[in-house]
């Protein structure tokens, strides 16, 4: 049997279990995975019993709740398939993650319904990233009807610390040695195969002013004053980031960016506390260290000039960037190859100003791509946004790619 037969053989089998496929995507993404809080055992759960029925094994591995706790979440329960199809080959994993943001306001459709409308599957998740639950797992199940021609071992890792940086997902897996692979596919988008990705800095400033009547504002020091100062010194800043240029297509230059401020107590009183919360993404070609010593220095100063006001600066999240690497050579060229045979258009190497939990793997030294089913853009898929969906041809035809590139990477025997 000839490589291009195999193919066939493949292609057949994703569109035969094609409706299976949507109906257990659906059931997942109608179990709700919020983080904040990040309760996300019971997904977990569902998603062992759901794999269960299609005769997947799935591992539980908890993480304890002491760890959880401390990272400001619920529950996390990690889960690892994995099957052998023949002695040696390589082990390759498949990665995504379940945890997402919670819904928000402005949804047309139900978030946790799963509902389908002209060809798209709306809800929270549908995209990213629980639609590769449904990627991976599938493309597993077609490479099974082959498995007398290949040699070496899939292994499903679906995890639940996304949004929090990683650390209790992939980040534990790795660091308790429950798996070595020698590849990795991590959840993302059919028409590019990301190879490169941001770095992300998260700090919290707080600014300690004293409280006073606001009859009488001179008794007191105005955190919120401060704070304007700083605001205009952080934002002044985007304007030298803009010129630092990244050579990775698909990524264009770093970014500083404020998301929450939280602070006073009543109208009528001057703000003694206020607090900030930024975000600082840095592209694959600056030095992690630096950038953190750039901009501790730079609210030192902008605080600085404020009589009164003490400083205090934690760091929330230190995500590295991924790097390009060489040996994922093998991973990129199959996917490049199926993707422009299934898609009927060339599927670019690109990289991505997000951060994934891909950087976890990359530092354990595992050649590693993003690709899986969705959208050109995050955008496109309304991602964290109202009304997330995924175009189910889309997951169809990227559960196709997936299978083809497994079938290379495992080692097939000479076809006759």
């Amino acid at each position: 049997m000839t490589h291009t037969d195999l193919y066939a053989r493949l292609d057949a089998a994703v569109d035969r279990r094609f409706d299976e496929e949507v109906r257990f995507l659906q059931a997942l993404v109608r179990v709700p995975t919020d983080t904040p809080p990040g309760d996300n055992a019971p997904h977990a759960e569902k998603t062992a019993e759901l794999l269960a029925a299609l005769g997947q094994r799935a591992e539980k591995h908890p993480v304890p709740a002491a760890e959880v706790h401390a990272r400001g979440l619920q529950s996390i329960t990690n889960l690892i398939v994995r099957h052998r199809f023949g002695y040696g080959g390589p082990v390759i994993a498949l990665n995504a993650h379940g945890d997402v943001v919670p819904p928000g306001e402005g949804w047309q459709h139900e978030p946790y319904g799963g509902e389908i409308v002209d060809g798209r599957l709306y809800g929270r998740a549908a995209a990213v990233s629980k639609s590769d639950f449904a990627t991976y797992t599938f493309a597993l199940l077609a490479l099974e009807e082959l498995a007398g021609a290949l040699k070496g071992t899939v292994e499903l890792h679906f995890t639940y610390d996304e949004e929090f940086g990683g650390e209790l997902g992939p980040g534990w897996l790795l660091s308790h040695q429950l798996t070595e692979p020698d590849y990795l596919i991590a959840a993302g988008f059919s028409y590019q195969v990301v190879t490169a990705h941001n770095g992300c800095l998260q700090l919290e400033v707080t600014l300690h002013g004293l409280a006073s009547h606001a009859a009488y504002p001179e008794t007191g020091v105005d955190a919120l004053q401060a704070a304007n100062k700083l605001l205009s010194a952080l934002y002044a800043h985007n304007d030298v980031l803009r010129t630092r240029r990244s050579q990775v297509a698909g990524i264009t230059h770093p970014y500083l960016n404020v998301g929450t401020i939280e602070g006073g107590s009543n109208t009528n009183v001057v703000p003694g506390k206020v607090v900030l919360r930024l975000d600082r993404r840095m592209i694959p070609e600056e030095n992690d260290s630096a950038v953190e010593a750039e901009v501790r220095a730079l609210i030192e100063r902008a605080v600085a000039a404020c009589p009164g006001i003490r400083l205090e600066i934690r760091r929330l999240l230190l995500a590295h960037s991924l790097q390009r690497q060489q040996g994922n050579a093998p991973l990129v060229a199959a996917i490049r190859k199926h993707g422009e045979a299934i898609f009927g258009e060339p599927i670019p190497e690109s990289g991505t100003p997000l951060y994934t939990d891909v950087r976890l793997y990359g530092a354990a030294g595992v050649p590693a791509v993003i690709y899986g089913a969705g959208p050109r853009t995050v955008l496109e898929s309304n991602a964290k946004r109202a009304d997330e969906h995924l175009v189910l041809e889309d997951l169809r035809r990227a559960t196709k790619v997936v299978a083809r590139t497994l079938l290379d990477l495992l080692q097939p025997l000479s076809p006759k």
